[in-house]
């Protein structure tokens, strides 16, 4: 005799004695624990099994679905309206086959997503039983949505240099004998400038797509961090900061350094303009040998770690967990909410970590950690 639940059909001959909890001991798990829906048929196509999730998931009463075949308990259809299971024949098709991959179908007007796994005594036997795992599609929406939200974010922040681009070209074309040089060399330092923020959007779309898909590239160098510190502050006095905003700490000796030292030029750019930007008072950067992230030094030949941290408003504590999220922004001056989420991508891509806190002086304060690795071509 069996007896059939919601998750599970236990043969009364070979069950073994339930556990206190009302479960067969030793079975392990309750299929009504899994996140994911389970639908089990047998060799004849009845269902046998039908989990908590898979009603939630399906709308469906698990006392509806039990002992039913399965193209009436869950009638799914492709996305042209056909019988599923009629389609595929899961009992009557090919003996070679083993299951269908996920797909996106249909069940009373609502999405689902299922994969099927034929389980076979022998290779090309029948079908003895049928295995079916169900998902909600919100998380592929939600995926969907980021992904949406970012071309969004993207065209608008292009359209505002492209539409320049445009039409100092434009006039230029048309009207070039009416300008001064002076006027000419302004038109296209704003032309070049606007060129650079395009090729910057661009470069960042290319980032996140790789960061996402694991495929972020790390060709090590030997970088001199103190070197490209100075470098990055010049460039931004160079721009027009005060040189008296900004401090460089160094505790050497340092170890050598093997990463990409353009990635490397991108997380402190990154985090020098933040600082700039979003802060305010005395931008300090801080160089030194690894220390893990409580702050505890660590021997020097782990790493190198730089801290970034300014004296203005800082980050409010709530919003901590959120600043290396796509589309976050600390303030409204501007930017695509991008660039923190690339930096943790780089730094993680390293072999590294990052973190986010208060300044003494009660700004924010970046620190990110660097190991020492190896050259690319000992990799």
């Amino acid at each position: 005799m069996s007896v059939r639940t919601s998750g599970i059909t236990v043969t009364a001959d070979s069950a073994p004695s339930p556990a206190a909890d009302g479960r067969p001991a030793g079975a392990g798990l309750d299929p009504d624990d899994l996140p994911d829906g389970l639908v089990v048929a047998d060799a004849t196509g009845r269902v046998t099994a039908f989990n908590a999730a898979a009603a939630r998931i399906t709308g469906i009463a698990p006392r509806d679905a039990l002992g039913r075949p399965l193209e009436d308990a869950l009638p799914l259809q492709d996305i042209e309206g056909r019988a599923w299971w009629q389609l595929t024949a899961p009992y009557s098709g090919l003996a070679i086959r083993r299951g269908q991959p996920e797909r996106n179908l249909l069940l009373g007007g609502r999405e689902v997503l299922v994969s099927a796994r034929y389980v076979r005594s022998r290779p090309t036997g029948p079908v003895e039983r049928l295995v079916i795992a169900l998902r909600g599609t919100e998380a592929r929406r939600r995926t969907e949505l980021s992904h949406a939200e970012l071309i969004a974010t993207v065209a608008h922040e292009l359209r505002s240099p492209l539409t320049s681009v445009k039409g100092f070209t434009a006039t230029l074309l048309q009207k070039w004998e009416r300008f001064t040089d002076d006027q000419k060399r302004l038109m296209l330092e704003t032309v070049d400038a606007d060129a650079n923020r395009v090729t910057r959007l661009i470069a960042e779309l290319l980032d996140i797509s790789r960061i996402d898909s694991g495929r972020l590239e790390v060709r090590r160098q030997r970088v001199d961090m103190i070197a490209a510190v100075r470098r990055h502050v010049q460039a931004q006095t160079t721009a027009g900061q005060r040189p008296d905003r900004f401090l460089i700490r160094m505790l050497e000796p340092l170890p050598d350094l093997w990463a990409d030292p353009d990635k490397v030029d991108q997380v402190l750019g990154n985090l020098l303009e933040n600082a700039v930007r979003h802060g305010e008072g005395t931008v300090t950067i801080e160089v030194g040998p690894a220390t893990d992230m409580t702050g505890t030094e660590a021997t020097s030949a782990e790493g190198t770690t730089v801290t970034v941290s300014d004296e203005g408003p800082g980050i409010p504590e709530e919003s901590m967990s959120r600043v290396f999220t796509r589309f976050w922004r600390g303030s409204k001056r501007g930017g695509t909410g991008l660039g923190l989420y690339i930096v943790k991508g780089i730094v993680e891509a390293h072999g590294g970590a990052i973190t986010v806190g208060r300044a003494p002086a009660g700004g924010a304060q970046f620190r990110f950690s660097l190991p020492v690795a190896a050259p690319a071509f000992m990799a």
